[in-house]
């Protein structure tokens, strides 16, 4: 006779547990697979409307996923612009329709074996997220059974992609606010946020092999590069808008914005009981240490080499750059060629040689992100 109460093992009880996200991925793709064995690949990709960009994020598969540090505009993809267009999931049974297609992700997932896909396009209150794919290496077996099951799974993962990205989106929105509010005290203008992050994530791009950077990693340096110097929000007016240069009593306390920027990412994430929250340390590092130099002669710790994060050595490149090319009160804006030539002979011991070459080497892309983002003369 069955008992009146007991308690049962939730099968799906890790979605509300604090992991990363990536982790929550890997325990519901072992639901999945559970349930449908043919399913070898589950992955996430995010929409940048700003910029019509698809990237992805996170994965969970058998081996190397083959579609790691890739982005594309989504207007290049007509299947996946007409996904969106619909609204409706997409499945394809046999991805050998895609052989002879014109489009990289096609080919590399052909190439890495797969023969069927399930295409969930992720919505947040109407506005389009990215896409959630369920891959196999088989063809013909996405049943309706299967797409029944995978249509749950995949709402279930959609909505706890979201909520994760939602809560570092309101912290970030949170601290936004707090900028705009005195961004008459500062010098930094919302284009030059938007281009020094974009600038960060192409360099962590183009040291994702060597660093081991994953899709996660990249996405959270872009989204956290643009609040690298929050701390200024507790800088005195006669020192943050002086526009004759600093005297050294004067500097001493401008440097001080590293640490007040650290203690105000730890009370906003205090506030928004986010102390766990995933690459935390990320946001803090870039808020304290982005003005710390190679050989020790940076700020607050004097640290050195390897000591400095990646992520901070990272944003310290972009955010020079973007400062020598930008116009300020006290200077005009310098030419790339000549805000290149000053990061190269910085690279070696003040800023970090492969983050320079990661941004000298790829001009082409740096230029179009000036050309989309420019300056706002009002701004």
């Amino acid at each position: 006779m069955q008992q009146t109460i007991y308690y049962r093992d939730d099968s799906l009880g890790f979605l509300d547990e604090n992991r990363p996200l990536a982790d929550k991925l890997a325990a519901l793709h072992q639901t999945v697979a559970a349930r449908c064995p043919c399913i070898h690949r589950i992955a996430i990709a995010l929409y940048d409307a700003r910029t019509d960009l698809l990237k992805t994020y996170i994965y969970s598969s058998e081996g190397e996923s083959p579609l790691r540090h890739y982005q594309a505009p989504l207007a290049s993809s007509h299947t996946l612009s007409e996904i969106v267009a619909q609204g409706k999931p997409r499945v394809v049974n046999d991805l050998t329709i895609f052989a002879d297609s014109a489009h990289e992700h096609s080919r590399r997932l052909l190439a890495g074996g797969f023969g069927a896909s399930y295409t969930l396009p992720m919505y947040q209150n109407g506005m389009f997220r990215g896409f959630v794919f369920f891959n196999s290496r088989e063809r013909g077996v996405l049943t309706e059974a299967v797409l029944h099951e995978l249509d749950l799974f995949g709402h279930l993962l959609a909505l706890t992609a979201i909520y994760e990205l939602q809560k570092m989106q309101n912290l970030a929105d949170a601290i936004n606010t707090a900028r705009d509010i005195t961004r008459h005290r500062d010098n930094e203008t919302g284009s030059h946020l938007d281009r020094m992050s974009r600038y960060s994530r192409l360099i962590a791009l183009h040291l994702a092999e060597k660093y081991n950077l994953d899709d996660n990693f990249i996405e959270h340096i872009f989204m956290f590069a643009p609040l690298h110097d929050i701390g200024k929000i507790a800088i005195p007016d006669n020192i943050l808008l002086k526009e004759a240069k600093l005297t050294p009593e004067e500097f001493e306390v401008m440097k001080t914005h590293t640490r007040k920027g650290r203690e105000v990412i730890d009370t906003m994430l205090g506030h928004f009981r986010l102390h766990d929250l995933e690459h935390g340390h990320m946001l803090r590092n870039i808020a304290e240490l982005h003005h710390e130099a190679l050989d020790g002669s940076g700020y607050p710790y004097g640290l050195k080499n390897e000591d400095i994060p990646i992520e901070a050595r990272i944003v310290a490149v972009a955010d020079i750059f973007d400062a020598l090319t930008s116009r300020r009160p006290y200077k005009e804006a310098w030419s790339n060629a000549e805000a290149l030539e000053a990061l190269r002979c910085m690279s070696g011991h003040i800023l970090d040689a492969d983050c320079v070459a990661a941004l000298t080497d790829n001009i082409e892309q740096v230029e179009r992100i000036q050309a989309e983002f420019k300056e706002d003369t009002f701004g």
